[in-house]
């Protein structure tokens, strides 16, 4: 375990807001490290919607500054991260009977348009959301007679607009690595132990969970940002686990060119379709999941809720959800306030909760969007905590072009993989994904679990028919020898990752065929 003996910042949980305080701690000149439990963004980060949104639906309940946090963040992003944010142009159909209708949407597009300082949306008709979608080209009789007359309804109008879509476990990483790069230390899979003398937090125990390796460390700081199990922390606010649930299709099942959005018909709550390396997100779910411990899965009454969802713009798309290439479900980590334990969970607010005790300071309910604005919010309690923060140095001017691979790896990542033999740069499985890829992140990117690689280094367990599992035979000899595992090591990470992909990401049974 390489790590010193004391930092100026240590920060617990290597989620989109750990990431951030750890970049933007190293963008200021602070000695940090940062450790997770398990793998970076393995809690919640890894299984978002993908999106980088303007919040809308936050005008709705009147939370005006979350919007326009969002829309600036989001705009922000997609100008630093190009490769890694993009934009992603989406279609709402709006029906009869929708609410918010026609005026208050228009009236919602027109002021997060005015809040972004750029025009990103426009109402057009149902002929030219067919030209853009064909998809939502209106059904002939015989489709909607099998539809139903509910279950076909033509739209009144469309919105279109733009946000944005990322690798969410990539975004994190970049953070991660980028900061490593300019001096911080970070760990996964390592355990930590809040330590207090004298009423105040000094450091943490820290027990590599792989190994057994123990190490105490020091710090002046320390920041708990565990997202949905911060619960434990000392002062930690009363939390509300709240799961998301997602299916993912191959886009020769559901081919979108851009992304959807629409209501839902049995509770008005907003759900998409959007393109996402190389294939198409169905969500999302809002669900109570009373235990944070318990692995987040899709349940069957999820399931169900998303096909009903797209039967309502795509009447004519016969899809069930065993059809889909795999399924995923994250928490929302989300603060209860007073009387709030009972409220509907589409209901409660999405608010950060942060909280101090002496050499402590909490953080929770962050969002991906606004990830840099929660960092910097934090930093300034730091602050006040007693440790000197310097200004952030000058970032360099990002490109406005990047490749993919750029956004997703950096430069130094992208040139290695564009310099490897010419059989490891083939497409694997119809994915964006390249032998060449794992390899980069086997070789540098702490890499300590098959799952590490597959799930969040590369997604191909979420986008590779049967979770990837085809390719295992081909990985065994690069594992080995990047990760010096032996053969006991390969059969175990083997078998590890298939039985937690069967039993958490595989597509559930169709439980809604006629």
């Amino acid at each position: 375990m390489k790590v010193e003996a004391h930092y100026d910042l240590l920060i617990v949980g290597g989620g989109i807001t750990g990431a951030a305080v750890l970049h933007a701690a190293s963008q200021r000149g602070l000695k940090a490290l940062l450790v997770d439990r398990g793998d970076y963004a393995g809690g919640t980060s890894s299984w978002s919607s993908k999106l980088i949104h303007g919040g809308l639906r936050y005008l709705k309940s009147g939370q005006w500054r979350m919007t326009l946090e969002s829309v600036r963040e989001r705009e922000r992003l997609l100008v630093e991260w190009p490769g890694l944010v993009e934009p992603q142009s989406f279609l709402m159909p709006v029906f009869a009977g929708d609410r918010p209708g026609l005026t208050a949407l228009g009236a919602a597009f027109w002021i997060a348009d005015r809040m972004a300082g750029k025009r990103t949306s426009r109402r057009i008709d149902a002929s030219e959301a067919a030209t853009l979608e064909p998809l939502l080209a209106a059904p002939s009789p015989a489709s909607r007679e099998r539809a139903g007359a509910e279950g076909a309804p033509e739209p009144r109008a469309v919105f279109a607009y733009r946000d944005g879509v990322v690798d969410d476990a990539r975004l994190v990483l970049r953070l991660i690595f980028d900061a490593v790069d300019a001096g911080a230390d970070a760990l996964n899979h390592v355990d930590a132990t809040l330590v207090e003398e004298g009423g105040r937090v000094v450091g943490a125990r820290l027990e590599d969970t792989l190994d057994g390796a123990r190490r105490d460390v020091t710090a002046q700081v320390t920041v708990h940002a565990a997202g949905v199990w911060a619960g434990a922390a000392p002062g930690a606010p009363l939390l509300r686990p709240l799961r998301g649930s997602h299916l993912v299709f191959a886009r020769s099942t559901l081919p979108l060119r851009g992304g959807i959005a629409w209501l839902h018909p049995r509770d008005r709550r907003p759900v998409f379709a959007h393109v996402w390396e190389g294939a198409v997100v169905v969500g999302t779910t809002d669900v109570d999941h009373p235990v944070a411990e318990v692995p987040a899965t899709i349940s069957p009454d999820e399931a169900t809720y998303l096909i009903e969802a797209l039967r309502v713009p795509l009447p004519r798309l016969a899809i069930d959800a065993s059809m889909a290439l795999s399924s995923y479900a994250g928490l929302r980590a989300i603060v209860v306030a007073p009387g709030g334990e009972h409220m509907p969970p589409s209901a409660m607010g999405r608010d950060t909760a942060m909280w101090a005790r002496p050499g402590l300071v909490g953080i929770t309910g962050g969002k991906l969007t606004t990830h840099r604005a929660t960092a910097i919010e934090v930093l300034r309690e730091v602050e006040r905590q007693g440790l000197r923060v310097a200004p952030p140095r000058i970032a360099p001017v990002a490109a406005s072009t990047s490749t993919r691979l750029q956004g997703r790896l950096g430069i130094a990542g992208a040139a290695w993989v564009a310099a490897r033999p010419a059989d490891e740069r083939h497409p694997l499985l119809d994915t964006p994904y390249m032998l060449a890829e794992l390899r980069w992140s086997m070789q540098h990117e702490q890499v300590r679990r098959l799952d590490d690689l597959l799930m969040r280094r590369t997604r191909l367990g979420l986008v590779a028919a049967g979770g990837a599992l085809a390719l295992l035979p081909m990985l065994e000899a690069p594992c080995r020898e990047d990760l010096a595992w032996d053969a006991a090591r390969w059969a175990d990470e083997s078998a590890r990752y298939r039985e937690n992909w069967v039993s958490r990401h595989a597509p559930p049974a169709d439980n809604l065929r006629p």
